[in-house]
């Protein structure tokens, strides 16, 4: 730290960023629980040992994921002297979600110079991946290799905006027309496929090995968490507005970043439209609510480090490494 350290947070802030900790860990764990278990701690039956474990790991190292990425956040801008709140835990207590919309930090001071803000908006994903991709390997070295048939994949995808766009069309003309439904079909399995990526492929292949044709990870949940925590890291690198890759791009370009964002936003209209509708929401989030401006530095006129653009380039290459053009994917047969 610099010698003359910010004042630590106030007690009375405190105890509230400890309570927030402590719900989110409550409704990860819960929301483990509903998605995946085969019990819980309210039915008549009672929460199984095996399950409160496995909910546990799962608790655990997300939210060591979570915090880190913010503690990274939180440690560099004390450290540019920029004032900054502890991080804040958000629960999000709905069935069907993973129980947490994250966390985030306030940043209440401005940022003084490019390479602060460089060090400030790499340090949370970094932090979050070095926390993460051990996590990650441990989990896949206890996960299980099973027979499981090839899923095929389609072009647009069976979840795009264009498909279900073409069957609420064929629905409405059934409903004018007043023609027989067709037969619905009969399934008798049910999967979560979680999206794939280079990071994901290069451990699976250094934990496993090559995996065979017709063979699939049943997953260990501390996979689950390090999982959610590459896509955590993947929306915050992307170069848009004041998200973590959005702070390093206008380092790097300037004013000119604005651009670079809604190039950003146009592939996720693609991607919305053609391969998966789930990318809408962050297509809504990252041109309405984050937007694709960003203030400039108190000290513009001090030039970027070589250093500085060394770490960039890394943000780019785990950008990418983290990549997945379907996070989630759910296959009935």
């Amino acid at each position: 730290m610099h010698p003359a350290s910010l004042p630590r947070p106030a007690p009375a802030r405190v105890w509230l960023h400890l309570l927030l900790f402590v719900v989110t860990l409550g409704t990860t764990f819960l929301a483990y629980l509903l998605l995946f278990g085969r019990s819980f701690p309210f039915s008549g039956a009672g929460l199984l040992a095996e399950d409160r474990t496995q909910a546990l790991f799962f608790s655990g190292s997300l939210l060591a994921i979570l915090g880190s990425h913010e503690m990274g956040h939180y440690v560099l801008a004390r450290w540019h002297r920029v004032d900054t709140s502890l991080p804040y835990f958000i629960p999000l207590p709905v069935p069907g979600s993973l129980g947490t919309l994250g966390a985030v930090i306030r940043l209440r001071g401005r940022i003084p110079t490019r390479n602060a803000l460089v060090d400030i908006g790499a340090a949370g994903p970094l932090a979050g991946l070095v926390v993460a991709l051990p996590l990650l390997y441990w989990g896949l070295l206890h996960s299980t290799v099973v027979d499981s048939p090839p899923v095929p994949s389609a072009f647009p995808g069976e979840s795009s905006l264009w498909v279900l766009g073409q069957e609420l069309l064929h629905w409405v003309m059934e409903k004018v027309t007043q023609a027989p439904p067709a037969m619905a079909p009969v399934y008798t399995s049910h999967q979560t496929l979680f999206g794939d990526n280079l990071i994901m492929k290069a451990l699976t292949w250094l934990a496993l090995g090559p995996l065979p044709e017709g063979k699939d990870v049943v997953v260990h949940p501390v996979v689950m968490a390090a999982w959610f925590g590459l896509l955590v890291t993947l929306l915050n690198l992307l170069p848009v507005g004041q998200l973590d890759g959005g702070h390093l791009t206008f380092a790097v370009l300037g004013p000119r970043a604005r651009w670079v964002g809604q190039g950003v936003a146009v592939v996720l209209l693609f991607l919305t439209v053609f391969v998966t509708a789930s990318w809408g929401l962050w297509l809504v989030v990252a041109s309405k609510v984050v937007g694709f401006g960003h203030p400039e530095v108190l000290r513009p006129e001090e030039p970027l480090s070589r250093s500085r653009k060394v770490i960039c380039a890394l943000c780019l290459l785990a950008l990418v490494g983290c990549a997945m053009p379907i996070p989630l994917r759910e296959v009935w047969s």
